[in-house]
This record gives structure tokens, sequence and C-alpha cells, in this order.
């Protein structure tokens, strides 16, 4: 195979993400679906298959059902979902059925973009291991693999299709007191992003959930269905139009959540974070480990210290999450980009689930969500977190990396750069008790800079400090 090919199909930070019609292809799905199929029955991971879903895509279906015929062409049988489901769904039914899932989606990417994830068996991300293997098989690929078309494969049995949605439904169920959140009568405003998410928060709740951008749309309206503040400006304006007490927003896949309080303000990852740890913690009584990715924020750590808990950082990538879910007794995962889990869920991101247990939070308690977040920044301090995604060129990039790994940034405004880290890209403390992370993307062209302070004025004022050194 070509350098070229390999690299079109290199996995990220959470699946191999590309442009569809360029290298996104049918062909190129073959090579990773058969080299996925290669790696399961070399391994041994399984004996029970895959499960695959699809979101809401370009051409979402037609992938997921060329990949399964596939991998049941490879010998390897098939439950495939009956219609898109969200991520989290997929990452459920390969615990459950002991098998690997598969999911069709470019999560929160750009809708030209389309992509492949692997969930492991354990039901959360494929661990880099994993993708490492998978990747080595490329060179195996055997083009002249007789390949069945999706009815023949149906009406053999090698592919199943499964009512996944519902199932996931009953997860949810399960998991939450939703009796509770019905009892209040609370208002919640649900924003899909056009993505897996929707109507699934309706179903559950039925008329006291109001919905935005649910309907079908794999354009996305021209709008990234991620779930950060920039945007969900519509969702903000439609909390305070419908006196709504909460919002919840979830991307492509459904696995990241973003949330806005009664008044229309952000609530960002880093706050939902502690608010869940705080909950669990103390109103659950539940222990374990904190785990955070190295951009997240040092709230956490103030609460662990407080609580008596451990706390363990990792790279960035939730799949680094995942593992120590799978390894140890873990309360609390999650990063900053909207992706959480928790302890008695899934060891993988449900940004549905997340967003119900924050509402739940708020039900039991009987506070707002505006009230919950002054009652941490009271107790722990006030954080605020500011990022921002530079579009830029390699050599940029890199330049600005070497400088902060080499010492050479020696300010930040008027702050004084008094420690470095590097566990994945560049983090500088600050003389103010202030932090900014310069870091690469791993999914996409782009250079990310976060920055954590005591006033989100200064948060800004920081990333865009570092911007200006590009």
């Amino acid at each position: 195979m070509e350098e070229s090919e390999v690299v079109a199909m290199k996995f990220g930070t959470d699946g191999w993400r590309a442009v569809i019609a360029k290298d996104f292809t049918f062909d190129n799905l073959s090579i990773v679906a058969q080299a996925t199929a290669r790696w399961i029955l070399d391994s041994g991971i399984t004996t029970n298959g895959v499960v695959i879903g699809y979101d809401c895509r370009f051409l979402g279906r037609e992938f997921a059902q060329h990949a399964a015929c596939q991998f049941a062409a490879m010998g390897v049988p098939v439950r495939m979902a009956d219609s898109i489901v969200p991520t989290p769904a997929v990452s459920w039914a390969a615990l459950h059925y002991d098998a690997v899932g598969i999911v069709i989606t470019a999560s929160h990417n750009p809708p030209e973009y389309n992509g492949f994830k692997i969930k492991a068996p354990f039901g959360g991300p494929a661990t880099p291991e994993h993708i490492s293997q998978v990747e080595a098989q490329y060179d195996n690929h055997d083009a002249s693999v007789a390949v069945d078309d999706y009815r023949t494969c149906l009406r053999q049995g090698r592919i199943r299709e499964i009512n996944l949605a519902d199932m996931y439904l009953d997860v949810l169920r399960a998991g939450l007191n939703l009796d509770a959140i019905r009892a209040t009568g609370v208002k919640i405003a649900h924003d899909a992003m056009y993505g897996a998410s929707r109507n699934i928060i309706r179903t559950l709740l039925g008329a006291q959930v109001l919905e935005l951008h649910a309907d079908l749309n794999p354009g996305f309206n021209g709008t990234p269905p991620e779930p950060i503040e920039k945007n969900l400006s519509e969702l903000s304006e439609f909390i305070r139009k419908n006196r709504c007490a909460v919002g919840i927003a979830n991307d492509g896949d459904g696995d990241r959540v973003g949330m806005y309080d009664e008044a229309g303000r952000y609530v960002d990852s880093h706050l939902l974070l502690s608010l869940l740890l705080w909950y669990l913690h103390t109103q659950k009584g539940l222990g374990g480990s904190i785990i955070k990715t190295f951009s997240t924020t040092q709230m956490l750590d103030k609460m662990a210290a407080k609580y008596g808990l451990p706390v363990i950082v990792t790279p960035i990538g939730f799949k680094y999450i995942a593992d120590k879910i799978v390894d140890g007794d873990v309360l609390i995962g999650g990063e900053e980009s909207g992706g959480i889990a928790v302890k008695g869920h899934i060891p993988e991101r449900d940004g549905v689930y997340i967003g119900l247990l924050v509402v739940e939070m708020m039900v039991k308690t009987g506070k707002a969500l505006s009230e919950l977040v002054q009652m941490l920044f009271d107790d722990f301090g006030a954080h605020y977190n500011r990022r921002i995604d530079m579009h830029t060129t390699n050599e940029k990039k890199e330049r600005l990396v070497n400088r902060a790994k080499l010492g050479d940034i020696t300010h930040v405004m008027h702050y004084e750069v008094v420690d470095v880290e590097m566990i994945d890209g560049v983090k500088l403390h600050l003389s103010n008790g202030a932090r900014v992370l310069i870091r690469p993307s791993g999914t996409e062209p782009v250079l990310r800079i976060y920055s954590e302070s005591h006033s989100p004025e200064d948060a800004q004022a920081i990333v865009d400090a570092v911007a200006l050194m590009v």
C-alpha cells in the first residue's frame, strides 16, 4: 500500500476521520474495515463479532452497510443498528454483547467529514495499542476477498439488524432518576445540533423538553456539530425566550455535551465535571479516582484534595481515560471538550446521559444550575477557561510549540512563566496562578490554545496573547 494511502487512513485521538469523497471513500473504508476484521480475528479480542452504528452524516447508513459487508466477508458476524444511534449506544452494545463496536461518524467535525470509530468489548474507545494493531493490518489488505451485497448477508444471517435505539433508551431509563425530573416539570431545552441525539430526551421526558435542530440535516445547517459556546448562540436565545430551566446540547454523534443555565449562560465542561464530582461524592456517597486530561480544570485537583480522592492526569483523548476506567475504581473521568464518564454507567462519553444527570442533580438539590456553579466558586474559587482553535501552517505551529518547550517563552502578558509541563502539548504555569496550554490538534489542521484563570477577561486575554505569538 502506498504511503499516501496509509496517511489518509491514520487514526487520530478518536478514530479515523476524513473528507467524504476525498479520503473517506468506499474503497478506503474497505481497507480499514478489513484491517479491523483481521485484528479481531488475529487478536481473539472477541468471538462475538461487531456491532455497527451510524449517525446523521451524509451517506452514513450506506457507509455502515458497506463496512458490515466487509466484516461479513471476513467471517466476522455483524449486528447492525436498524436506525441512527448515538455513539454511546454502540459502546453500550459492545459491552452488552462482548463485541467490538464500530461507529460511522466524524463526531463534531464539519459536515464534509465522515469517520470510523472503534469501541472495545469493555464498552469504551479502543486503546492506542488496539489502534496500532489495526493500522498494522493495512499492508495485509486483500482486494480479492469476495464481498456479498447487504441484502444477501442479511438473508444468510451473517448480518443481523437490531433495534439499538430502543435498547439505549432503556439503558437511560435504568440509570437516571427520570421520575424525579418528571415530578418537577422542569423545562429543558435540547439542541441536538442535527445529530444522533435528536428526539432521545423528548422521548424520555415528553412535553417538558423543547427541541432545537432536531430535524435531519446532514449539512448541519453549515455549523460543525460541536457543543461549544460559539456554536450555540441559538440555544442560549431559545432558553431565554421559552423560559427553560436548563439547556443541553450534544455533538453530532451524541457523546459530548454542552450546557446552559436558566439565564442562557454557557456552563463549560470544566464546571460540569466539577459539579458532577460534587454531586456523586457528597450527595450520592460515591468514591474513586478522578481521571482528567491535561487540558482540564485545576478545580478538580482542589476538590480532590478536600475530598481525599486521587487524581490521575492523562494525555488528551478519551481513549486514555477509558483505559483507566477499565483498570481501576474511577468515580469520574472527563476532558475539556465535553466528554464525561461517571461511575455506574459505561466507560465512555455519553452526552445525553451526562446532560440528564446534571438535570437530576438540579432537581434533587432544588438548586438552579447557576446556583450550583456559584456554590463551587464559593468553595473552591472562581475558575474560568477559554480556548482558541487557530488555523495556521505546520511550520508556525511547530515553531511556537518548540519555543515553549525550550523555555524561550518567559512571559505571557505581564505574567512570568514559573513552571512548564509537557504531558501532551506544553502547559505554561503563570505567576498569577493561571495556566495556558499550547497543543496541535490530533485530528484537524489547527493549533489549540487553552487557558484557565480567575476571571473570564483574564483567561481570554491570556489565550489572545499567546495567539499573537504564532
